[in-house]
């Protein structure tokens, strides 16, 4: 009985502790900066550290300015999906 539970209470610490350490994860939206990228636009993206799967059916909207790596993006997703991915003031992603 007592594996069991310490079993149980690892997994939820686990869990939680990748919730907590990955904005991608976590929510629906976050803002960064592209490390890498595919040549074209669909495949997976790492954006700040994360990684996120763009499909052809993401919205790629390069407003302000093209998306290539350094860039500051917006990424809205679903469970790690992006549905859009767009360029925003580079001052939003800090230094």
């Amino acid at each position: 009985m007592k594996i069991r539970t310490l079993f149980t209470t690892l997994s939820l610490l686990t869990v939680s502790g990748m919730l907590m350490s990955n904005p991608v994860m976590a929510g629906s939206e976050f803002k960064g900066r592209i490390d890498e990228r595919p040549t074209g636009n669909v495949g997976i993206w790492t954006i700040s550290g994360q990684k996120v799967e763009v499909t052809e059916k993401t919205d790629i909207d390069p407003d302000q300015g093209p998306l290539v790596v350094g860039a500051c993006v917006e990424v809205e997703h679903k469970k790690g999906v992006a549905t859009e991915i767009e360029t925003i003031k580079p001052e939003k992603c800090g230094k």
